[in-house]
């Protein structure tokens, strides 16, 4: 096969893939979203909120549901490229060629890499669309921006806050105590407190004004030190930041959730199940390109089957991802097996599945 006639060939495949993969990636979320609001509509309309209104907040609602069903978009459309070139005879006509199937479908695999990226990227981004879709909606009440009064803000490392009164456009803090609480010697517990705080833009942090610092290893070892000025490492969150309501941890995106665990361990907690939510939101991306390597074999199982048989394949592929992702999750919040290799396990699984039918495939 010539250069130009492989590329056309090439250009032929992933053209019909990008096709489907939108199609899907696109469409499944939209009715998802659709149906949704059909049955909330009525519970929105009662908190006075408009048709125009309601619309514009399940808008936000896309990048969530766009990432959970890109790993399917990915299988169905590759199901479905290679299933229809089996059907009518040209992977066939391509081998006769000189192209093997593995350089035929090739372009499907390296999509699958660019799908598993952008699923990566809209997963982080739908954090912030679906708390802001929560607010649209009135499920949580909108930040405040000019203050907040009498408030306890977790912050990174194990740090907690308890201010009296934070002013925003003044950038100041007043009556501030900042703790973390210790394990012994190694690792004291430390508690400052300051009579005021002023946060600077250019240092990126806050300045203690008239305060003590505290360090309790345990009953015989103690010590107290008095500031007029000092500055905390600790203590970086900007003055919105310190406004804005706490995060559950599934509000959290990878580095966040990624801090809130360390802060957690060393308080002594589990966090076996965070642990496991947090691998899953980099194995469930990676997915999109194992499925594209399982995809394209298992689509060649039954060439002359017709739309039916290739949605029957997809959505049994789906399912059998899914219960082994909820197993793994099960049995790595429970301890049995390391978190990250729970989370990873569903797709160390269809990898192997995926290599096993790509070297029994004809070339």
């Amino acid at each position: 096969m010539t250069t130009a006639a492989g590329r056309l060939l090439d250009r032929y495949v992933l053209t019909s893939w990008i096709r489907l993969f939108v199609l899907t990636a696109l469409g499944f979320p939209f009715v998802a979203v659709l149906i949704s609001m059909i049955d909330e509509l009525n519970k929105l309309l009662d908190r006075g909120l408009s048709v125009g209104q309601i619309i514009v907040s399940y808008l936000y609602a896309l990048p969530e549901n766009i990432s959970q069903v890109m790993p399917a978009a990915v299988l169905v459309a590759t199901v479905f490229t290679v299933g229809g070139m089996g059907r009518h005879s040209e992977v066939t006509a391509a081998k006769a060629s000189g192209r093997s199937f593995h350089r035929l479908v090739q372009p499907i695999f390296v999509a699958g890499a660019i799908a598993s990226i952008l699923a990566l990227l809209i997963g982080e981004l739908a954090v912030g669309a679906t708390a802001h879709q929560k607010v649209l909606q009135r499920d949580r009440e909108a930040q405040p921006t000019a203050g907040r009064f009498n408030f306890v803000y977790r912050g990174d490392a194990g740090w907690v806050y308890a201010i009296r009164a934070l002013d925003v456009p003044n950038q100041r803090l007043k009556d501030v105590v900042l703790e973390r609480a210790g394990r012994g010697l190694s690792y004291p517990t430390i508690v400052v407190s300051a009579d005021s705080a002023g946060y600077s833009d250019s240092l990126r942090g806050w300045q203690l004004w008239h305060g003590a610092a505290r360090l309790v290893a345990d009953a015989n070892h103690q010590a107290t030190f008095r500031f007029t000025s000092a500055r905390l490492r600790a203590l970086t969150q900007s003055p919105v930041e310190l406004v804005a309501p706490p995060k559950a941890p599934d509000e959290m995106r990878y580095a966040e959730l990624g801090l809130y665990i360390d802060a957690l361990k060393r308080s002594g907690n589990d966090t076996n199940k965070l642990e496991v939510d947090r691998a899953l939101k980099l194995a469930i991306p990676m997915t999109c390109l194992i499925v594209a390597l399982l995809g394209a074999p298992l689509a060649l199982t039954t060439p002359r089957s017709g739309a039916a048989a290739g949605i029957g394949l997809s959505l049994a592929t789906t399912i059998v991802f899914l219960l082994l992702t909820q197993l793994a999750r099960a049995v790595g919040s429970g301890g049995v097996v390391n978190p990250v290799v729970a989370a990873w396990l569903p797709n160390a699984i269809f990898l192997l599945a995926a290599l096993v039918l790509l070297d029994r495939v004809r070339t």
